[in-house]
């Protein structure tokens, strides 16, 4: 017998994603966090949030600045060289194209959104069990960094 809930006019639906707002030092957890949406908000100093170190597949994350320019550097950190991806820019220039993406080929171990960061800017990542990907967008360039 096939369930209401999966038929397409059941009335199921609206169905909300996760948020949480950070504005303060976070260590994620693989399960209880993945599939969040969190909103970055450094008003009251700078803000640390820790990756899980216990990786797990399908682990992800998707972080949104919702402070515009913010008060002070929001890190994400991996905790040592996993992370790989790409940050994409909306400005079209010549200079500090693709800031914050790993092109080394060897891993970065955090990735940082620096002040003059764009209010909408974001990021996502997923882990494949032995490192972490990343993509994302920034309106400006030269606002995101990583080492």
């Amino acid at each position: 017998m096939r369930s209401s809930y999966l038929e397409q006019n059941s009335g199921a639906g609206g169905f909300l994603n996760p948020v949480e707002q950070i504005q303060a030092d976070r260590t994620l957890d693989a399960v209880a966090d993945s599939g969040k949406e969190f909103y970055l908000d450094s008003a009251a100093g700078a803000v640390a949030i820790t990756l899980p170190t216990s990786l797990k597949a399908g682990t992800n994350y998707k972080f949104v600045v919702q402070e515009h320019t913010p008060t002070a550097a929001i890190t994400i950190a991996a905790g040592s060289a996993i992370l790989w991806g790409r940050i994409l820019e909306g400005e079209v220039d010549t200079g500090d194209d693709a800031d914050g993406s790993n092109v080394n080929g060897t891993g970065d171990s955090n990735l940082i959104i620096g002040v003059n960061a764009v209010k909408g800017d974001y990021v996502e990542f997923c882990c494949d069990g032995s490192g972490w990907y990343y993509d994302g967008v920034a309106a400006l360039d030269g606002k995101w960094t990583n080492s």
